[in-house]
């Protein structure tokens, strides 16, 4: 497989560094996708969009899901009572489209929004951000890491696409009826051999953290339930919490709106989901095997949306709505531009490539049915009490 050796052998090293020779889950997977020289997406491995790419996002389909994400952002900062700055903060920006998108239509449509807009992204591949750099030098956008923003400096929405679920999570899996943690430790009869790239295999053992057990009490999830089969697996994504703490000490007072793949806690686990949500993306194909094509694939798992609201809660984040990104791009107008298409004089095809791509944004089994979670903080009554458009569905 397409493994890239110099990681392997880090992610190797570090396990014989250890006392129990093995690491979590969650530190393999940060390695696989964050090693500061062979990460994924460190690296110039990362690949994004549909020629060559791994994977794509809703930027790359059209500039339709950034101009309607434009027009909630105009709202919030009518809402917030104009602020100047009002600070768009977006988190884990991918190639740049979807900054590169809202910002050319509010530059276009809205000058006053544009003219006290301060657009932020953070983003931790170095790639990544050289991409983005490129893309927007004309505009006047900062990069910055999201430790770098000092405690409520923000007063406006801090937002990401698909990014809560590339964060390193814990697997965990039922022996017994008892919570074991799954470690990930190096194959002995390969190491022997001298195989050029180590392979990896899982071992499991007691919790590396009582925050595991603490995080299923946050949801009620009861795993000593007999309607849960022993051999049950799953994940626990622990450093989406200690992220969204970040973004709630940054923000004074506006949004925090995530858009990702994702169930209720209710859904996630369920007792019929008994191997969890791990996908691993490599050239458009999916599987479930993160220890093949190490640091060329990118490692995912869906996002538990009742972890991030109630952990929001802790963090004094109020919960403003959760939607369907269908539904919510149906609501900020997607429909009219679909409707619209029919009165546009361009060549047939290019008219039926741009309602395809309409349509995949509203397609629930797939970019339609991604959730979109909006918070708050620090919003005064009167603020509270009106309704955001893009969770405002028709009656």
């Amino acid at each position: 497989m397409d493994s890239n050796p110099a990681l392997c052998a880090a992610i190797a090293n570090h396990i014989t560094t250890t006392p129990q020779q093995r690491i979590t889950f969650a530190e393999f997977m940060d390695m696989a996708l964050y090693h500061p020289e062979h990460g994924y997406y460190s690296s110039d491995a990362v690949k994004i969009g549909f020629q060559g790419g791994d994977f794509f996002t809703s930027p790359n389909l059209c500039s339709d899901f950034g101009e309607l994400l434009a027009e909630q952002f105009l709202q919030m900062w009518e809402i917030l009572g104009k602020p100047v700055p009002f600070s768009l903060v977006e988190m884990g920006a991918g190639q740049g489209l979807l900054a590169l998108h809202i910002l050319k239509y509010h530059q276009l449509h809205y000058p006053d929004f544009f003219t006290a807009l301060e657009y932020i992204i953070v983003e931790k591949s170095p790639t990544l951000r050289q991409e983005q750099q490129q893309r927007l030098q004309d505009f006047p956008v900062r990069w910055c890491n999201l430790e770098e923003i000092p405690p409520n400096a923000i007063a406006g929405c801090f937002f990401s696409n698909e990014l809560v679920d590339a964060f390193p999570m814990h697997q965990f899996i039922l022996e017994t009826g008892e919570l074991r943690e799954i470690y990930v430790t190096t194959d002995q009869n390969e190491k022997e051999t001298n195989a050029p790239c180590s392979s990896f295999v899982e071992v499991t053992g007691e919790p590396s953290t009582l925050q595991l057990a603490e995080h299923l009490n946050l949801l009620e999830i009861n795993l000593t339930q007999s309607a849960y089969p022993d051999g049950y697996r799953s994940e626990i994504n622990l450093a989406a919490l200690d992220w969204l703490s970040i973004v709630a000490d940054r923000l004074q007072r506006g949004y925090v709106l995530t858009i990702d793949y994702g169930y209720p806690a209710s859904r996630y686990y369920n007792p019929r989901r008994s191997q969890g949500t791990l996908q691993c993306y490599y050239q458009h194909r999916f599987h479930d095997n993160p220890y093949i094509n190490i640091g060329r694939q990118d490692i995912t798992a869906h996002v538990d949306f009742t972890a991030l609201e109630r952990w929001g809660e802790k963090c004094n984040l109020k919960n403003v709505g959760f939607i369907q990104q269908g539904l919510f791009l149906m609501a900020l107008g997607l429909g009219d531009r679909i409707a619209a298409l029919s009165y546009q004089k361009q060549p047939l095809l290019q008219l039926l490539q741009q309602r395809d791509a309409l349509h995949q944004l509203l397609d629930p089994t797939g970019l339609g049915g991604f959730g979109v979670l909006i918070q708050s903080k620090g919003l005064d009554k009167t603020e509270i009490s009106q309704p955001l458009k893009g969770l405002t569905l028709p009656e």
